[in-house]
């Protein structure tokens, strides 16, 4: 990915000098990346605010008694995962905050998770089903409230930034379903 990175933008850098845009490649990059910090640091209360509610969930027993809950459904979508993994925890708390918006504090959940399931990993090298199941649901990521979404909404004007959430919600399902009958198709294959 760095290497794909480092062509684009030596590219881009290239063709400003060709075109003789030296000076308009300099305004973008200081303006884009003002606004990029900006729009990280207004994000990062939001972000903040979740991992903060999702590890009082974890803390207080919260995110036990939601994986109980969904249980039926994880144990069909994930079965080689010992009852009682902390795989599966993180799995939840990971699925949670993606389904809230707050991708980016579902990260670390994600990865913890992905830990998890190498250590039931016989072959190291390969991704098991369930990490690839696992790795297509947080893709695909049912929305409930795109948090991030709406905040850009906000910041650019929208009068309702809100008037996303059924579309999204309807499209982020049916992306999720998809994906999940697709993996679980594919995983039947031989390889």
């Amino acid at each position: 990915m760095g290497k794909i990175w480092f062509y684009m933008i030596s590219i881009g850098i290239v063709g400003s000098i060709i075109t003789n845009n030296l000076g308009e490649l300099n305004k973008v990059i200081l303006n884009e990346a003002s606004k990029g910090v900006e729009f990280a640091i207004s994000l990062a209360g939001v972000m903040a605010l979740w991992m903060g509610i999702m590890n009082i969930a974890k803390d207080s027993g919260l995110i036990d008694k939601i994986g109980k809950k969904l249980n039926p459904i994880m144990r069909r979508l994930f079965p080689s995962i010992p009852k009682g993994h902390k795989a599966m925890s993180y799995m939840v708390m990971n699925m949670a905050l993606n389904m809230v918006g707050a991708g980016n504090g579902a990260t670390a959940f994600g990865l913890k998770a992905m830990e998890e399931l190498q250590t039931l990993n016989n072959k190291k090298d390969t991704a098991t089903n369930d990490m690839i199941m696992f790795l297509v649901i947080n893709i695909s990521s049912i929305q409930i409230i795109p948090f991030t979404m709406l905040k850009i909404r906000l910041d650019l004007g929208a009068q309702n930034p809100s008037d996303i959430i059924f579309t999204t919600l309807f499209a982020t399902t049916m992306s999720t379903i998809i994906a999940v009958i697709s993996c679980k198709l594919l995983q039947g294959r031989k390889r």
